[in-house]
């Protein structure tokens, strides 16, 4: 999960296309350059352990877009397969 928000903040849309689930991964990934992120806090992780084969976590980022500032909230899903993590996909809450 922070490997995938420190790609956010860098800009770096091929590390998030590659850790995306393929089955669940859009065909095409751009990312604003706009978007600024300035910090990142987990407010809940469910499994994910070494010995998991599926994860939660749910997390809120701040963001700037111009003028405009606002907090992501997001509970992610993953899934390990082969021994590496995917994210599979998220719910965002609209609050």
């Amino acid at each position: 999960m922070r490997s995938r928000y420190t790609a956010f903040v860098v800009g770096d849309a091929v590390y998030l296309h590659d850790t995306w689930h393929p089955g669940t991964r859009p065909a095409e990934l751009t990312l604003d350059p706009q978007q600024r992120w300035s910090g990142l806090e987990i407010v809940d992780a469910v499994d994910g352990g070494e010995g998991d084969q599926r994860g939660v976590v749910e997390f809120r980022a701040a963001w700037r877009h111009g003028r405009d500032r606002g907090v992501l909230r997001e509970r992610s899903r993953f899934v390990r397969q082969d021994g590496r993590w995917w994210y599979l996909d998220g719910r965002i809450d609209p609050t």
